[in-house]
C-alpha cells in the first residue's frame, strides 16, 4: 500500500493545527491557525495546503475563520478526530489492492481477481482499523508508538506458550 502525499500532508497539517491552536487569551477556545504558518513549519506548499484544507472543511473536520487573525480551527476536539477520517476526507483511499474500490472486476487482464487479492484486501482492512483507532490527539501527544506489540514481544510470547505446553 502506498499512501500519497495528499494523505500524509493532510495528517501532518492537522497535527500541526491541533498542536498550535492553544489560545493564551481565552483558554478552552482554540485560536485560528493560519495556513501560511502551517506551511512554513511543515515545509508544505501553501497552495497545496489550501487545496487540502478545502477538502478537510467540506469533510467537516475543520472550520475557517475569516478576517485579521483568521485561519483554521479543528471542528471538534483532537481526541474525537480519527486519522482514517482525515485521510478519507482528502480522497485518499485506504486500499492495498490494485482493484478499484467497490468494483466487481478484478485486477487481472481477464477481469478476475488475482490469487493474492484476499491478502491485500485484508491488509487494507487492517490498515483502516488501525488508522480508525488512532486519534489526532494520540499523534500530537506522541501516544502512537508502542500501541502494538513488536515482533520480538510476539515471538517471546509464543515461545513462553510453547514452553508451558
Amino acid at each position: 500500500m502506498r499512501l500519497s502525499t495528499k494523505g500524509r500532508y493532510a495528517v501532518m497539517a492537522m497535527a500541526d493545527l491541533a498542536g498550535n491552536a492553544t489560545n493564551a487569551q481565552m483558554p478552552g477556545e482554540p485560536r485560528p491557525v493560519a495556513l501560511a504558518d502551517i506551511a512554513a513549519r511543515q515545509d508544505i506548499s501553501l497552495s497545496y495546503l489550501e487545496q487540502l484544507f478545502a477538502k478537510l472543511r467540506r469533510g467537516g473536520l475543520v472550520t475557517s475563520v475569516r478576517g485579521p487573525g483568521g485561519g483554521y480551527r479543528l471542528s471538534r476536539p483532537s481526541g474525537e478526530l480519527r486519522i482514517a477520517d482525515i485521510i478519507l476526507a482528502v480522497d485518499e483511499p485506504i486500499a492495498a489492492t490494485r482493484c478499484k474500490t467497490g468494483s466487481t472486476k478484478g485486477c487481472t487482464k481477464t477481469g478476475a481477481r488475482c490469487v493474492t487479492h484476499d491478502l491485500w484486501e485484508e491488509l487494507g482492512q487492517q490498515i483502516h482499523v488501525f488508522l480508525s483507532s488512532v486519534s489526532l490527539a494520540d499523534v500530537v501527544e506522541r501516544r502512537v508508538l508502542g500501541r502494538s506489540k513488536p515482533c520480538n514481544d510476539i515471538n517471546a510470547a509464543l515461545e513462553s506458550e510453547t514452553a508451558a505446553a
